[in-house]
């Protein structure tokens, strides 16, 4: 008999704005994924939307490639929020 294949669960909490990785588990099809994370992932209704992802086409870097990936931004301030200034009257910014 086959595995079924790996899935990546994304959950989006009633109060956040972002989907957050959640955890895997294993299942025939995405439907089955969604409705496995419904009741593996939010047993307290804690969720908004799911979202699920093959993990086999998820792509990531390698920690050891950190220096060669992010260093170049460092050499970029003005990509930073700090870089400009901000005015008084601007709240919750």
């Amino acid at each position: 008999m086959k595995e079924w294949p790996l899935w990546e669960v994304f959950i989006r909490s009633q109060h956040g704005l972002a989907h957050k990785h959640v955890g895997s588990l294993h299942a025939p099809d995405a439907e089955m994924a969604i409705n496995n994370a419904r009741d593996v992932y939010t047993r307290r209704n804690e969720g908004l939307s799911i979202w699920v992802v093959p993990a086999a086409e998820v792509t990531a870097s390698s920690p050891a490639d950190k220096e060669a990936l992010f260093e170049p931004a460092n050499n970029k301030i003005y990509r930073h929020p700090t870089f400009f200034p901000v005015p008084e009257e601007v709240k919750h910014m």
